[in-house]
């Protein structure tokens, strides 16, 4: 799981915008959920499996925003 995250992380910068754009962005948010259960966050992981039933429809925003901005999305860990 580390390798994924490591992975996702090292993305080039239009990659990670484009795997944020709707519909596609289900992608970061099992990222999310994974970088937490490599870091035993019982919160991140219970939010992250929120946000897969109640994210969706805003969280790609949010992450193409973040993600020009910072060079990464946006979570709690």
């Amino acid at each position: 799981m580390e390798k994924f995250v490591k992975f996702m992380d090292d993305l080039p910068i239009i990659v990670k915008i484009i795997l944020a754009l709707p519909m596609i962005d289900i992608i970061w948010v099992v990222y999310r959920i994974i970088k937490s259960a490599t870091k035993d966050s019982t919160f991140g992981i219970v939010l992250g499996i929120i946000f897969v039933i109640i994210g969706i429809p805003f969280l790609w925003l949010v992450d193409i925003i973040t993600i020009l901005v910072t060079g990464k999305v946006l979570w709690v860990d």
